[in-house]
């Protein structure tokens, strides 16, 4: 037994000796300036040639260390490793007190000498494994036969990380004291030396009482090691050190694109952000550097009247691929990094009304179903009644005009039957990730707070024929070779019916035509485009989704006070009693410039099958009660009214002129009923747009009726 044992203990020397040859044979030691000059990654927009900035800018130089007073080296050697002078590169004893510490306590401590941190940090990356520390070590042995112990100290302060984004000594004494390593003072190298474990934790911008602590401790183990006299020690004080400056990549709206971009490749689990910070890739995004442009200065634009306070989010996507093409997320993500387009949120309002009109269609329900447009409604489960914006009744009306002009309580009855459940889920489907309540029927009225991203991403898949594509900004992500290593998502997957939502999209076009939106569409040479706008409860917020055919653009402002909490926003500029309008002037803004030079595009024609009053009879007002489209001809006989007529023996002519009747009775009792009404609001002589401005610009004063349940909340939309 005993000859087996030790056989065993033989055979296991004997593998480990190989081992280690093989090890010591294969293992090359790089030169570290191939590291310390690491091209940086660097972000680009779509073109891939215009940079939009770097993540963890490697700000090194390197330098000679012939010039550096002795007390620099020797500061960083009493810090880090007392023996670097006598030891062969890695300290045995250190190594196996760490192991003993690891087994016995369970932590991870290093035990690395001042070369075993170099090549670990510099050539094999941070290694935890005992593997990965066996091998550190015998590189740290190599490089120990292969340099003097000044040139594996020089190289050493030449790439150690210090702190402030500085590589290197000669960066860190700019970093910290603006001067060159060389005219660094004792008290100055002993403070550096202090914060080598921990740079980013102990700087004493952070943390004054860790890096006084740290401080002391370099002076008295110089002093004990005699690199310094006891007078000199007790002449060092500590120093003090400059301001951090910040990182200009991040200044202005730049640094609220390289978050984006950075937090969208980190959340696909393809790279980590160390892996962003030093793999000196090449990200190629989405974003169009001449649209970038334009949506910057649109958002950035403050009118007269305008609070300081309001905020403004933005977005403009293709919803064919799921581009992002350009964002507006505020001014400065210096000064303020919360980002206005995927994190502050706002209440939508309207725009949550097109998933319930999907719905709708979905139910076999057709869109000239006619509906009770008045205000002063009570629904089921509701001890409150419903009211239009401004209180408004709209009478008997259909679903396009109900759309077009955003009737609450009409979208409230159609959430009746189709339930606030079905409405949730089919915004989820559409790729909406916030929370909407699926219990409450306000949920058409936009009560959930949503990001204008999210936003987007949803009216996208309706916007692209029901095909769901994920909202992305990057492209592809290249290594220094230009392989391509990333995958941009491209789902494509059809989750709605494609005509279903050729319904919804026509119906949106009366939104910029004759609805809350109306002067939208001329303002664009008469470009179809479909459009929601939506105000929050008590005017907290407002919206607009906008889309032709291949571009989606959203834009939202909210008003929220120095503690974040939503107030009201105000009328301003000129835009109406809750600043609908406003939302619909940046989108005009942005789209007119974004579109020049395109080629006009329709949307594709919806075939409405559906049934008036819906598959049982009991949508709106029923299955004896229907009206054509309001975007052709409001006063036009309609087959249930001509059914009805023919049942009842009335002639086509008698039928004919009841309808001309109702139509007229509606326009006397509201004049917004339709456009085609002689006292439509902004009708005249010479032939208004509908909504009393004839230059073609986005109306201003009209409002949506989104987002009201009260009638002490007349004026939401």
């Amino acid at each position: 037994m005993l000859g087996i044992f030790f056989g065993l203990i033989g055979l296991g020397i004997v593998g480990g000796i190989g081992l280690f040859a093989y090890l010591y044979i294969t293992t090359e030691v790089p030169q570290p300036e191939k590291f310390a000059l690491a091209e940086k990654t660097t972000v680009y927009y779509a073109d891939g040639t215009t940079p939009i900035g770097s993540y963890a800018e490697q700000n090194r130089e390197i330098i000679s260390c012939t010039d550096l007073p002795d007390y620099i080296g020797n500061a960083i050697v009493a810090s880090e490793n007392r023996t670097f002078y006598t030891d062969k590169g890695i300290d045995l004893k250190g190594i196996a007190r760490a192991f003993l510490n690891n087994v016995t306590t369970g932590t991870r401590q290093g035990g690395s000498t001042i070369t075993q941190q170099y090549a670990e940090r510099y050539y094999l990356g941070e290694t935890t494994s005992y593997a990965g520390k066996a091998r550190e070590a015998i590189l740290a042995l190599k490089i120990a036969q292969t340099e003097s112990k000044d040139e594996v100290l020089c190289n050493y302060m030449n790439t150690i990380y210090l702190g402030r984004n500085s590589y290197g000594i000669q960066a860190a004494a700019k970093a910290y004291f603006n001067k060159d390593a060389k005219d660094l003072t004792l008290p100055e190298a002993a403070m550096l030396a202090g914060i080598i474990p921990a740079p980013s934790t102990w700087d004493p911008a952070d943390n004054p009482t860790i890096a006084k602590q740290r401080f002391k401790r370099v002076l008295n183990i110089m002093q004990e090691d005699g690199y310094i006299t006891a007078k000199e020690h007790k002449a060092a004080q500590f120093p003090e050190t400059a301001a951090v400056a910040q990182q200009n990549e991040y200044q202005g709206p730049n640094g609220y694109l390289l978050t984006m971009v950075q937090s969208e490749l980190v959340k696909s689990k393809a790279f980590t952000k160390e892996d962003l910070d030093t793999g000196g890739y090449k990200i190629v995004t989405t974003i169009d550097k001449a649209k970038q442009d334009v949506m910057q200065s649109v958002g950035d634009t403050r009118i007269n009247g305008m609070p300081d306070s309001l905020q403004v989010g933005g977005i403009a996507v293709e919803q064919k691929t799921g581009a992002v093409i350009s964002v507006y997320a505020g001014s400065d993500y210096l000064t303020k990094p919360l980002n206005n387009a995927n994190q502050a949120v706002f209440e939508p309002g309207s725009t949550m009304k097109p998933f319930a009109l999907l719905g709708t269609a979905q139910e076999g329900v057709n869109f000239d179903t006619k509906f009770n447009g008045n205000s002063h409604q009570h629904f089921q489960g509701l001890d409150q009644e419903v009211n239009n914006a401004l209180e408004i009744n709209w009478g008997t009306i259909n679903l396009y005009q109900a759309t077009a002009n955003s009737v609450n309580t009409v979208f409230m009855n159609v959430n009746e039957h189709l339930t606030p459940q079905r409405t949730a889920k089919i915004a989820h489907e559409a790729g909406i990730t916030g929370d909407i309540d699926a219990s409450s029927p306000y949920n058409v009225l936009g009560i959930n707070a949503l990001t204008v991203w999210d936003l987007a991403q949803g009216h996208s898949t309706i916007a692209n024929n029901g095909v769901k594509n994920t909202l992305h900004m990057v492209s592809q992500v290249l290594d220094a070779n230009g392989k391509n290593l990333y995958k941009a998502p491209n789902e494509n997957k059809q989750v709605f019916d494609a005509n279903d939502c050729y319904l919804v999209q026509k119906a949106m076009q009366g939104t910029t035509t004759t609805g809350t939106a109306a002067g939208v569409s001329a303002s664009l040479g008469g470009r179809q485009v479909a459009g929601k706008s939506g105000t929050a409860n008590d005017e907290l917020a407002a919206s607009f989704v906008g889309y032709t055919p291949s571009l989606l653009n959203v834009w939202a402002i909210w008003n929220p006070d120095s503690d974040g909490n939503p107030q009201v926003v105000p009328a301003f500029g000129g835009y109406g009693v809750t600043s609908t309008g406003y939302p619909a002037h940046l989108f005009t803004e942005y789209m007119s410039q974004a579109l020049k030079g395109t080629a006009v595009e329709q949307f594709n024609t919806a075939k409405d099958t559906g049934k008036i009053g819906g598959p049982d009879g009991t949508w709106g007002l029923g299955s004896g009660s229907s009206s054509k489209s309001s975007t052709n001809d409001p006063k036009s006989t309609t087959e249930g009214d001509a059914n009805a007529n023919a049942n009842s023996g009335t002639d086509s002519s008698s039928n004919g002129n009841s309808a001309t009747q109702e139509f007229a009775q509606q326009c006397l009792a509201n004049p917004s009923y339709s456009t085609e009404c002689p006292n439509y609001p902004g009708n005249n002589s010479s032939g208004g747009n509908g909504d009393g401005n004839t230059n073609g610009t986005t109306n201003n004063g009209n409002t949506d009726s989104g987002g009201d349940t009260t009638n002490q909340q007349s004026n939401s939309q």
